[in-house]
């Protein structure tokens, strides 16, 4: 509980501290209100006026939920498992799983799905379908952004039909977009969710449906909530931490053995080679 509730205060005032140094800015440090939320203290206490609509807090909310686990399991939550079962301390298990986190492949995909619309935007002639597509194309092609090949936030190792996580986020980001303004960004990231499983299907060989996750959206939220970019995976952290939490405490309910793997050599036999007659 301690950690559940301390952690948008590291998050957030180690933004602040670093704002200080790196930055040269004013350090900003704000007590929480103990009346507020989770998702209202964030906004409370990282906003200069400290000033959020409940709209805003709302949506915050929701993405912390839906960030806190999912079907099927992952990588850090994984890591508490592995970690817990050797009876060490809750300290060092959730700084496990946080190291798990801080993993681009694993914490980092709201960024790169932002960096990629923002290079969308910029080399994007018209946001038209036709447009749209052959910037899709060249993502699949290596030809664009990071040249990874990739289409950010489309497809989940676990979700194929849809990311009900992301469904569920989708259904209140238009509302926010209106009171930003921000109805013509919404409206390609439709276009985008809408193309990308049709050129993915056509270019690659898919044995399962593809569709948007919640790393889809959950950048463009953040976007508009002004949070900074360095704050996205904190942000996940600060939801996540709930999720290593239950998944600690079932492990050490289990009471079980010690979480290990079993290694298979695949390699070919050799036979021995002493040292002076290797090349």
């Amino acid at each position: 509980m301690q950690l559940i509730a301390q952690f948008p205060l590291l998050a957030v005032y180690g933004y602040h501290v670093y704002k200080h140094y790196y930055n040269s800015e004013s350090l900003l440090i704000r007590k929480p209100n103990p009346d507020y939320s989770i998702a209202e203290n964030i906004l409370y206490i990282l906003r200069e006026d400290g000033k959020f609509t409940p709209l805003e807090a709302e949506l915050l909310d929701i993405c912390l939920v839906l960030h806190a686990e999912h079907g099927g399991g992952n990588n850090s939550s994984f890591t508490t498992h592995v970690v817990s079962s050797s009876g060490t301390d809750t300290y060092s298990s959730i700084a496990a799983s946080l190291g798990s986190l801080k993993g681009p492949r694993h914490g980092g995909a709201n960024i790169k799905v932002v960096k990629m619309i923002e290079d969308m935007k910029a080399n994007l002639k018209d946001y038209s379908d036709e447009s749209v597509s052959e910037y899709l194309e060249k993502l699949l092609d290596k030809k664009a952004f990071d040249k990874s090949g990739l289409i950010y936030g489309m497809g989940h190792a676990v979700y194929s039909l849809s990311d009900p996580r992301a469904d569920i986020l989708k259904a209140y980001i238009k509302e926010l977009a209106c009171e930003k303004n921000a109805q013509g960004e919404y409206d390609l990231y439709q276009k985008i969710q809408r193309l990308a499983p049709e050129i993915i299907s056509k270019k690659r060989s898919i044995y399962k449906g593809v569709s948007c996750n919640i790393d889809f959206y959950s950048g463009f939220l953040y976007n508009m909530l002004g949070l900074p970019v360095e704050l996205f995976t904190p942000i996940f952290a600060i939801a996540r931490v709930v999720g290593w939490s239950a998944h600690r405490i079932e492990e050490l309910s289990n009471n079980g053995k010690i979480i290990r793997p079993g290694y298979n050599a695949v390699c070919e036999y050799k036979d021995y080679v002493a040292r002076d007659d290797r090349k």
